[in-house]
């Protein structure tokens, strides 16, 4: 049994305890926390944000030894952009950044020998650094632990992607020069973070091979997402009040950039090309936090910006199609497991199923267009049969692949 710390950006919720809270890197972290404390010492180093469940709360739904906590540090907008014009640090690097934080961590890496310290998501990666370069304890027999770097998405791709996004649009190009200079800042940065981990995690092939373009030859090892297939699964709960067999349904972090662009672009270019054939069609946003760009979509007929629910689960079951319009961003995304694992047709753009090997046609339908990813979300909202036999291919491939009782051996082999 190895003693582990782990550090995360956010208490690691558990949907089932707060839904409307929880985020994807949240959901990670937590179902990864749980599966490795069946047979590991696991220690957490966390920020906690206001309205959040207090330690106390946490351990009796997270097995761990010790839980040790923070505010998170508070970013001015102005900070954030002198940063991005005189800092070499990308804005990641900076967002997270606590004195008293790495205190806790020094204090810890003294009082505990730990097998293993890792680091989930780059946030967290400047702790990761300060531990690579901590004196060695006096020679005692006892290793040094091991560092371990989740990187949960390959975030310089990110960027790269937003900033050939925005730069064709000239309302957008402030935000584009923001992400070409966090590109080729977050390249640099995140090629350092690996060289300093012992052992690098992707969450997909594709963000493998976008490390590997950074660092010829490092060892990267998939550990992808995966969903509670209990708590996510056909008839688990009634679909919200109000919703008809003939709507829409996104859920995500609505003031996370690749999310906000997805649903103004859909609601600008998708979905008046669906109601014009389907004229009861209705689209839902669901999710915490809104941007203002999103929040002005609520003043449209067919949309609804829901805000922050309880739980999502209502709205995804009430969805006659599941649409994931993302054009910028990476990693494997947890909304498109839960979507599935609940049985629900899907139309998704390439890059929103980017790391899943779906087929077209069998779990998902593909469309990158804006009149072709229409004419998929109708024809299913047509055919019931067809939409209901792709929600169970997709569910049946959620359970054979994505189950994290499967995904945590797959980590815990680094430890060996």
């Amino acid at each position: 049994m190895a003693r582990i710390l782990i550090l995360t950006p956010q208490l690691p919720i558990p949907p089932q305890a707060l839904t409307g809270l929880s985020q994807g890197t949240t959901i990670r972290n937590f179902n990864l926390i749980a599966g490795l404390a069946k047979h590991q010492d696991i220690d957490l180093l966390t920020f906690a944000d206001s309205g959040a469940p207090g330690v106390e709360e946490l351990r009796a739904m997270l097995p761990c030894q010790t839980i040790v906590s923070e505010p998170t540090p508070a970013r001015t907008l102005a900070l954030r952009a002198r940063d991005t014009v005189l800092s070499r640090l990308p804005d990641m690097a900076l967002r997270l950044e606590s004195r008293l934080m790495h205190d806790h961590l020094a204090q810890l890496l003294r009082e505990h020998r730990y097998d293993v310290v890792q680091a989930e998501g780059i946030e967290m990666a400047p702790y990761l650094l300060d531990a690579a370069v901590r004196p060695r304890p006096a020679s005692d027999g006892v290793p040094w632990p091991r560092l371990v770097f989740d990187d949960h998405n390959a975030e310089y791709v990110l960027q790269q992607r937003a900033f050939l996004t925005d730069a064709r649009r000239p309302r957008r190009w402030v935000a584009a020069a923001y992400s070409l200079v966090q590109w080729r800042k977050l390249a640099g940065y995140e090629r350092r973070v690996c060289g300093a981990a012992d052992r690098v995690v992707a969450v997909s092939e594709a963000d493998r091979e976008a490390l590997l373009r950074l660092m010829p030859g490092l060892f990267v090892t998939v550990v992808p997402n995966g969903v509670d297939l209990s708590f996510n699964r056909p008839g688990s709960v009634a679909p919200a009040d109000g919703m008809t067999p003939h709507a829409l349904v996104f859920t995500g972090k609505m003031d996370y950039r690749p999310n906000v662009d997805a649903v103004i672009w859909f609601a600008d270019a998708v979905l008046p090309l669906i109601t014009a054939q389907v004229p009861d069609a209705r689209f839902y946003i669901v999710g915490q936090q809104p941007h203002a760009r999103v929040q002005a979509l609520a003043g449209r007929p067919v949309i609804t910006v829901t805000g922050r629910v309880p739980d999502v689960r209502p709205y995804i079951a009430g969805a006659g199609v599941y649409v994931v319009p993302l054009r910028i961003g990476g990693g494997t995304r947890l909304k498109v497991l839960e979507a599935m694992a609940m049985g629900k047709a899907m139309v998704s753009t390439r890059l929103g199923c980017d790391g899943f090997a779906f087929e077209d046609g069998r779990e998902v339908r593909f469309a990158d267009e804006p009149a072709a990813f229409a004419d998929a979300v109708v024809a299913l909202l047509r055919d019931r049969g067809r939409a209901i036999a792709l929600g169970q291919a997709a569910r049946g491939y959620v359970e054979a692949h994505f189950g994290w009782d499967a995904i945590v051996p797959r980590l815990e082999e680094l430890y060996a």
